[in-house]
């Protein structure tokens, strides 16, 4: 498998590559910038105190890692969907110098705090430009294995707590990819909808995918989710793959008048955060070609994955562990090995190893199989909510929540409370909100009694991280203040 857009140009020069900004490019265009790219990189980092780079903060806890490459530069970039970034990433890829991938949506000062802490010896690059002074430097790219080398360092979604540096290997990204084609497989006339910021791992994934496969990838490289702007790339370009969180699926859903995807869109891959059967079911419902993926960073993306066959069929939970990806459940946690798993974070930790003994990394996500295989999420063992002794998953309850038909979004979180520890509290999303008693009784069908919240708080819209999940903390910190008892029904 190869990650070469110059190995690309000579197979499949006239094949597209990109549609960006107007643009259609093929892979024989596209290389003639990246080796501009590579000849203004090796000029730039080659030379100490080079003015297109940028030093971080920080006490390097990972030199190590870095004398192992020997002294190969690690580049931070802002991993935007514009034109130039992804040109300066395809040319860190081949020059096999590691890329840093600071998100798009952090501030300044975040990056610099995640940088400082975790890559400090990173060194931070503005995207080449069209308009760069040629390089002097005629750069021939090396013969890059698909071995453990980092390719990337990419940002988890942080949902629970500070993002961690997660390095993805060559090895990695390139399993992931054989994976990810073991269940949907390739059509001559593909193209990708890259929606996601390349920072993300699933836009990673989707460029280095189609990038291997020598397949199109559609760029929609604005800053803020559109849901209209992306029914429309996806009829105008001819989008047949398409990658969406959950928080995207549902803004589709209601479009007003109601979308009809083109029937060249062959498939919707949802992931990201667990969606809620309601949601699924209303995708289904309108025949949307949706296939349930479970997936995280640390695992170059995706895990299990709903058979394609079966796409906008009622999915068994996130479907079966896709080709060369082991699943077991310990305590009730997801746990994995495979090849697709990446090498470390960063700082690197010898005291807390990711990985135990037998190279199982412990997820931290719960969850079960079934008879047949296929993987269930339940949410993440460290957002349980314990009252009274009781145990309580949040993401029930949300479900629950957000199949009232007035309720849009719901997130459900644990309050202290002298009596019982904790009680259940959620922050929600109405344009008109149920009556108490309303929502009461909607929750006594399906809940127990300590499941049910006890106190609520409705606002405008609830914070997302970076990759479109909900943030738990942020909205917890948000409702608190206007949190209240929910009356009796």
């Amino acid at each position: 498998m190869s990650f070469s857009v110059l190995r690309a140009a000579v197979e499949a020069p006239r094949r597209l590559a990109l549609l960006v900004d107007g643009r259609e490019i093929t892979f024989a265009e596209l290389a003639v910038d990246v080796r501009r790219a590579m000849a203004w990189l090796v000029e730039g980092h080659g030379k100490k105190g080079g003015t297109s780079t940028e030093k971080n903060g920080g006490t390097s806890t990972g030199g190590a890692l870095t004398e192992k490459k020997g002294g190969t530069p690690w580049v931070a970039l802002v991993g935007d969907g514009r034109y130039a970034t992804l040109v300066t990433l395809y040319a860190l890829i081949e020059l096999g110098w590691p890329a840093v991938l600071v998100h798009p949506r952090w501030t300044d000062d975040e990056a610099r705090r995640w940088l400082g802490r975790s890559v400090p010896w990173a060194e931070r690059t503005r995207p080449w430009s069209p308009d760069a002074e040629a390089a002097a430097a005629v750069v021939e790219p090396p013969a890059v294995a698909d071995d453990e080398r980092p390719l990337a360092v990419v940002a988890t979604s942080g949902s629970s707590g500070a993002p961690k540096a997660v390095v993805l290997s060559r090895r990695a990204l390139a399993a992931g990819a054989r994976a990810s084609a073991a269940n949907l497989g390739w059509h001559d006339d593909d193209r990708w909808l890259l929606s996601l910021a390349v920072a993300h791992v699933g836009g990673l994934a989707i460029l280095l995918r189609s990038l291997a496969a020598r397949r199109a990838v559609v760029v929609e490289n604005h800053r803020r989710f559109d849901a209209a702007r992306i029914a429309d790339a996806v009829g105008e370009r001819r989008v047949t793959l398409l990658s969406l969180v959950p928080a995207m699926l549902q803004r589709l859903l209601r479009l007003d008048p109601p979308w009809r995807p083109p029937a060249h869109l062959r498939a919707i891959l949802l992931g990201g955060a667990a969606a809620s059967p309601t949601l699924r079911a209303a995708a289904a419902a309108r025949g949307w070609p949706v296939l349930v993926t479970y997936g995280l960073t640390e695992a170059g993306s995706q895990v299990a994955t709903q058979p394609y066959a079966t796409r906008g069929q009622p999915a068994p939970g996130c479907g079966p562990p896709l080709p060369g990806i082991e699943v077991r459940i310990d305590d009730g946690v997801i746990a994995l090995r495979g090849a697709t798993l990446f090498s470390t974070y960063l700082p690197q930790d010898p005291a807390h190893p990711p990985f135990d003994a037998g190279g199982w990394f412990v997820t931290g996500d719960r969850g079960w199989l079934d008879a047949a295989g296929n993987l269930h999420l339940l949410g993440r063992a460290d957002e349980v909510i314990i009252t009274g002794g009781e145990n309580v998953d949040p993401l029930e309850v949300e479900r629950v929540l957000e199949d009232h038909p007035r309720i849009e979004e719901a997130c459900v979180f644990g309050v202290a409370d002298d009596e019982w520890g904790q009680v259940v509290a959620a922050a929600l999303v109405a344009a008109e909100p149920p009556a108490d008693g309303e929502l009461v009784r909607h929750c006594e069908k399906t809940l127990a009694p300590f499941k049910r919240p006890r106190r609520l708080a409705y606002l405008p819209s609830l914070p997302h991280t970076a990759t479109g999940k909900v943030d738990r903390r942020a909205a917890a910190a948000l409702a608190r203040a206007l949190l209240r008892p929910l009356a009796p029904g």
